[in-house]
């Protein structure tokens, strides 16, 4: 009974520590996205680096509460897209590479 207990809590803990990791997004595939003239189906030809080269002007987007949002809102008006699902991971992704910018 007792290695059950045990072994239920580090399946638990190595779950939780999958999730966190999951969560946190992966700022290379962002980069990807954030250079993709077809982001959300993006039809205006540019990508989010045309207006941001190398990320320039996004070094305290990552500090935003809405940055979700703002994102989406670019997505939208500047790449002619639709926004994405704000629980994707093209999102998390996304979201994970601006917060790179500021060192975040």
């Amino acid at each position: 009974m007792k290695i059950f207990r045990i072994s239920l809590i580090g399946m638990f803990f190595i779950g939780l520590i999958a999730m966190v990791a999951f969560a946190a997004g992966d700022p290379a595939k962002g980069k990807v996205l954030f250079n993709d003239p077809t982001l959300g189906g993006g039809t205006a030809g540019v990508s989010c680096n045309s207006c941001h080269p190398d990320g320039k002007g996004l070094e305290k987007a990552g500090e935003r509460k809405d940055l979700v949002t703002f994102a989406n809102s670019c997505i939208q008006k500047a790449l002619k897209g639709k926004g994405l699902d704000p629980n994707s991971e093209e999102m998390t992704d996304l979201i994970a590479y601006i917060k790179s910018l500021g060192g975040n």
